[in-house]
């Protein structure tokens, strides 16, 4: 029983740890990479608190690394999901019933090991896995993965503290409830951190959870949940299978108990998820709740009075930071003509400086594109660009997959403002630029607004502020989150919530409470402590 009202302060954000030589981390680091590429993991699905091993096995290879085996995890089938949901269902008769108090310390604890205990295991694992230099690891499967389970705690804490007001001889209060059902969380490769929040930040309101990550992010995605288990999570409450994408649809959009989805993919997957919710409303006992961040096509508006430095940085990390798979990537940018030529000229320059490689040599800026389908993809629209009139590659332009999925930072300019690579998401190395009369800034806010149908980030960069005022006023739809004098990239939880809108998704703001409260069904209750015993209201009498 509660016997008093708990606090959850507002954290303060992990701190980033360097990596520089010389430093215990770096040492720990290399120590767990080597661990791991020293055995070969057999990585189950984990269902109702039961490791669950099919046989039908899929390898996992670093993707920088092809030939080296990682190990291999166990897919499942409709019988698994179907498991899945049903382990789920029994677990919510006592999670949606927990004192809050007592989930919160579960996440709370899992925030901890991940920084202490197994801060090594999760960068490790999302390094050869997912092919991230140790610094993008550190901030995503370390930081930002802390961060979204000690800030949801709190944001969390203040929802529930959110009342009513009461009158006299009333007493009026709002209980915040799990939805009714079970929730599916579609994750993402990209991302350790995003890959945990989706379940994690949906179970710690008290929902169950059928978790379905992404084939390439497997080998980060089971040591979380190694971590969640170790930490206290009870059986059931977060369900990890493995299998084919439309399998898990089919059989989940079709369950009566189906109560939402929380995703991050690929803008054509969520509307045929979408569509199909909405084609099987009538078999559900609640509305589900819809959730989803799905992509962008990311921009770097560059105005006549920027700092050509500081454009040039912005360009070459928002570009090429995590080879481009990032979904606030910039991926188009837009140069004045007035110093188009000095930023062009120095961003050459930086790319040829970037060392691509593998993820254990700690000198590589680049590594490999995530598998040989997202290659083939890439390199076709560099091919294209070889090509076409209205193009040219200013930088890059080659690939090879013969030992690992490599692509060089690729810079594309074009003389046409939509061209298809300033269009299209592409999801790797390759920024398109386009430059435009510096003496008609209004116009090309114009082009950028209008080119895309995503709106997830953007930015404007300016020394004149009636450009910035401008700017950020005229391109107010066109991305979630806007960023002043910085790349597009690196939204930090309790800082930038992260979402957009258009085709980039419903911006439900992971990292705010304008997620969480998705994931609860408010109930308002009334007391009277000294009810009517009458109708008659006072004006019925005639004198």
């Amino acid at each position: 029983m509660n016997t008093g009202y708990f606090d959850y302060a507002a954290p303060v954000n992990e701190p980033v740890y360097s990596y520089a030589p010389g430093s215990p981390e770096r040492a720990a680091l290399k120590s767990q990479l080597a661990a791991f590429k020293a055995e070969t993991a057999d990585i189950p699905m984990y269902i109702g608190g039961k490791e669950v091993r099919t046989g039908k096995t899929v390898d996992l290879r670093p993707p920088h690394e092809i030939k080296h085996k990682l190990g291999h995890f166990h897919m499942g089938d409709a019988s698994h999901i179907k498991d899945a949901i049903a382990a789920a269902l029994e677990a919510r008769k006592k999670w949606a019933k927990m004192d809050w108090e007592s989930r919160a310390g579960i996440f709370l604890r899992a925030a901890d090991l991940i920084a202490t205990k197994y801060r090594y295991h999760m960068n490790g694992a999302t390094m050869l896995g997912q092919s991230k230099n140790p610094y993008q690891a550190e901030i995503d499967s370390a930081c930002e993965l802390i961060d979204f389970l000690r800030w949801n705690v709190h944001y969390l804490s203040e929802i529930y503290r959110q009342q009513p007001v009461s009158s006299p001889g009333i007493h009026n209060r709002m209980e915040y409830r799990p939805l009714e059902g079970f929730v599916l969380a579609v994750t993402p490769f990209n991302f350790s951190a995003i890959a945990g929040n989706l379940p994690a930040s949906a179970a710690m309101c008290g929902n169950v959870v059928v978790w379905k990550p992404a084939n390439t992010q497997v080998f980060a995605a089971q040591m979380f949940m190694k971590i969640m288990i170790e930490a206290g999570l009870p059986d059931g409450v977060i369900n990890l299978v493995y299998a084919p994408g439309p399998l898990i649809g089919d059989v989940c959009f079709a369950d009566p108990n189906f109560a939402g989805i929380h995703f991050t993919g690929s803008t054509g997957v969520f509307q045929t998820m979408w569509k199909t919710i909405g084609e099987n409303i009538a078999k559900y006992k609640t509305y589900p709740r819809i959730v989803g961040e799905t992509g962008g096509k990311d921009f770097v508006l560059i105005h006549k009075s920027a700092n050509v430095d500081v454009s040039v940085t912005a360009l070459a990390r928002g570009a090429f930071e995590y080879q481009g798979q990032k979904c606030s990537a910039a991926s188009r940018a837009y140069l004045p003509s007035n110093i188009a030529e000095e930023i062009k000229s120095k961003l050459v320059a930086q790319l040829k400086t970037m060392k691509m490689g593998t993820t254990e040599d700690f000198s590589n800026f680049i590594n490999a594109v995530i598998d040989e389908r997202s290659f083939d993809k890439i390199a076709q629209y560099i091919d294209n660009a070889k090509k076409d009139p209205a193009a040219k590659i200013i930088a890059g332009g080659n690939y090879n997959k013969s030992e690992g999925y490599f692509i060089e930072p690729t810079v594309i300019e074009t003389t046409d403002p939509k061209y298809v690579t300033m269009c299209e998401e592409i999801f790797g190395p390759v920024l398109t630029i386009h430059v435009y009369d510096a003496e008609k800034f209004e116009d090309i806010m114009q082009v950028v607004d209008s080119t895309s149908e995503y709106a997830l980030t953007g930015s404007i960069i300016a020394q004149d502020r009636y450009a910035v005022e401008l700017a950020t006023r005229t391109l107010e739809n066109a991305a979630g989150n806007f960023y002043i004098n910085d790349k597009p990239t690196g939204a930090v939880v309790g800082q930038q919530p992260f979402g957009g809108a258009r085709a980039s998704g419903t911006n439900d703001k992971a990292g705010s409470m304008l997620n969480l409260y998705r994931w609860l069904s408010a109930r308002a209750i009334k007391e009277t402590f000294v009810p009517p015993v009458d109708y008659k209201y006072p004006f019925l009498n005639e004198a």
